[in-house]
């Protein structure tokens, strides 16, 4: 059996290695995202001007005045002092070609003093200029860019995929560290002093039994972050009862659906719940989902949008057409399951715990590249030593014979 599951760790490692290389390497930077954006893209963060904002409202007009083909789908409800107002767009439905307009960006930054438009860019874009690179690099992670066709998207399926292959296979590998019980100390022992290939193979045996509940917890949440309606939810489903989500239970429109009720309206009907229920966080984003008819009204102080520290933010959702409450998200409530579902991306991310989590992380991040690098090389040295073996040539037995009757 252990030379089966042997065969099974080499083969998920090989198949694996380039992928979980990627999205370790990409992962470790990932981690500090909006700090390392806005160093590169300051004209995305910083506002050009001083002077008092102006109104949300009004900056959210500017943008759909200036282009009548876009549609603000997400923005803060206040601009940090010294900021840029960033918001993301979407576009309209073109009832003459029959399709959505093009636009050629969907992230959008004013400067809150003035209203002029300081910088515009499609985020998640194939690209690796100064302004794309760490949304390049961050949906690289997720998706390894891969295309979406006949509706699905095929990079989110094959890393989720790979994820859950991973969860088998981070338990085969604790399996496998442990070849025989009276030498156990040694599945934990770094060779420091042989090193070499020896330490390259404490390195990827010895490394992954110390990280082997890290490693296990960031397979696991990377299948929730890709495959979690699809996988995560059933099978959590199982152990405990989930509460319905919005988001769950529609189903995306062919076409974009129009609301009939306004962002205000919305944000008071969301802020008056907020008071019902005794929420002190002030709402502080509003997103609207076109494809699904649902606007979203999120709760925390300007510069806390990541929702560092805890399980995350709450949110209040409303139908788009109606007005009536859809449901909500408020993290710490709920079963077993649904505050196991919560802690998925802050458990994925470090934000769990705040600036440690992501320090956490983002050492992770390359730890798990550096397990694929040395799974990689042990296979390669493995495979050249096999082959010299191999190569070598026969002995040969050129002893003298005795004579005999018929020599």
């Amino acid at each position: 059996m252990r030379t089966w599951l042997v065969r099974l760790h080499r083969w998920f490692g090989l198949s694996a290695a380039l992928f979980l290389f990627i999205a370790g390497a990409t992962g470790a930077l990932i981690s500090w995202d909006h700090e390392l954006d806005a160093w590169l893209n300051p004209v995305l963060y910083e506002a050009r001007s001083d002077g008092p904002a102006l109104p949300v409202a009004e900056l959210v007009a500017r943008i759909e005045a200036a282009d009548p083909k876009a549609q603000v789908t997400y923005h803060p409800l206040a601009v940090e002092p010294g900021h840029a107002f960033v918001a993301f767009v979407a576009p309209r439905w073109d009832a003459t070609a029959g399709q959505l307009h093009t636009l050629g960006y969907n992230q959008i930054a004013l400067d809150p003093a003035t209203g002029d438009v300081q910088g515009r860019r499609e985020w998640g874009a194939v690209s690796l200029s100064r302004e794309n690179l760490l949304p390049f690099l961050y949906k690289l992670h997720y998706s390894m860019h891969l295309p979406q066709s006949h509706g699905i998207e095929w990079g989110i399926w094959l890393m989720g995929l790979i994820a859950i292959a991973w969860v088998a296979d981070t338990l085969i590998a604790l399996w496998i560290s442990f070849p025989s019980p009276s030498q156990w100390k040694r599945s934990f022992a770094f060779r420091w002093a042989a090193g070499g290939h020896r330490l390259v193979f404490d390195l990827h045996r010895s490394g992954g039994v110390w990280l082997f509940l890290l490693v296990l917890m960031i397979a696991v949440t990377s299948v929730a972050m890709n495959l979690n309606n699809q996988v995560m939810r059933p099978v959590v489903s199982w152990f405990s009862t989930l509460s319905p989500t919005p988001f769950a239970s529609r189903t995306p429109a062919a076409r974009p659906i129009e609301p009939l009720v306004g962002r205000p309206a919305i944000v008071a009907a969301a802020e008056a719940e907020a008071q019902r229920r005794g929420w002190t966080a002030p709402a502080g984003a509003v997103f609207l989902s076109p494809d699904l008819g649902l606007w979203g009204v999120g709760f925390f102080r300007p510069g806390f949008d990541h929702g560092d520290g805890g399980l995350g933010n709450p949110w209040l959702y409303y139908d788009a057409r109606s007005g009536q409450p859809a449901g909500d998200s408020v993290p710490g409530t709920g079963s077993a399951g649904d505050i196991f579902m919560q802690s998925m991306f802050p458990l994925h991310s470090g934000r769990i715990i705040g600036l440690p989590g992501r320090v956490l992380m983002s050492l992770m991040g390359v730890v798990i590249a550096v397990f694929s690098a040395t799974g990689v090389y042990l296979w390669w040295k493995k495979r050249v030593a096999r082959a010299r073996v191999a190569a070598r040539p026969s002995e040969v037995d050129i002893s003298p014979r005795p004579m005999t009757a018929t020599s």
